[in-house]
């Protein structure tokens, strides 16, 4: 996997990508960051990449020609890595909301240009001509496009075969079956008064599995009801789902 990065901050780019699983992921070559500085494109002395928006009104757009020229310099160096037609994504409040399943998805493509932008936003003419994808992180506004990057990086890196020690790990994620993941528990097996679930302790593989279910379901429903409301649930979780919610009415559920 081969990622390009359009952004007027690659430092802050290059040294988050350098640490935990994305970090030891790019050492041993499993995926590489490339950045392209849309500044470097600018023709004037200034070398300025924003100016006033028409129409007027607060903040400074992005200007289009020095992020094509970004953007077509990044796609070059990935079409040098083979990568002969790299999907274009935007960081931005209006884009498709980022779900588990478009993170698998781009894990599969050979290589991506990550457009990060600052200011007030991008003229609507390059994202029209030049971005395939649209991407939020969430309902609100920060202050550039490199941290919602970095963070679409690191969801997509972890999905890629060999970067996490335990296979495993990235079956149970958080949303990888529409679920929230169930509570973690680690020694002492009591802290400040409570106990590690027993059923934690009883090395009955079936029953712990039952048990990690039944609590994502209800996590799920406490915490996110419309995630499992478009899911669906089957008849085993279904029963299961109803035992924990009898279980919190009578104040016998384990957590």
């Amino acid at each position: 996997m081969h990622i390009e990065v359009v952004t007027l901050f690659a430092e802050l780019v290059e040294a988050a990508a350098s640490y935990g699983v994305t970090g030891r992921a790019r050492e041993r070559a499993l995926w590489t960051l490339g950045t392209t500085n849309p500044r470097d494109f600018a023709t004037d002395r200034h070398k300025s990449v924003d100016d006033r928006p028409y129409g007027g009104g607060p903040g400074m757009v992005m200007l289009a020609e020095p992020l094509k020229q970004a953007i077509d310099a990044a796609r070059g160096r990935l079409s040098s890595k083979g990568v002969s037609r790299a999907r274009v994504i935007y960081m931005s409040p209006q884009g498709e909301p980022l779900r588990h399943r478009r993170v698998v998805e781009l894990a599969a493509e050979p290589g991506l240009v990550v457009v990060s932008g600052r200011y007030e936003g991008v003229d609507e003419r390059l994202l029209e001509r030049a971005v395939d994808l649209e991407l939020s992180i969430g309902d609100f506004v920060v202050s550039g496009g490199e941290l919602p990057a970095l963070l679409l990086i690191d969801a997509i890196v972890r999905q890629l075969p060999g970067v996490l020690n335990d296979a495993q790990s990235s079956v149970e994620d958080s949303f990888v079956d529409g679920l929230l993941d169930c509570p973690h528990y680690t020694r002492p097996e009591v802290y400040e008064g409570r106990a590690v679930p027993a059923v934690l302790l009883s090395g009955d593989h079936a029953a712990i599995v039952r048990w990690r279910l039944k609590q994502a379901l209800g996590r799920t429903w406490l915490r996110r009801p419309e995630l499992l409301a478009a899911r669906g649930t089957s008849d085993e979780e279904a029963v299961l789902l109803d035992e924990f919610r009898r279980e919190r009415e009578s104040g016998r559920s384990e957590r």
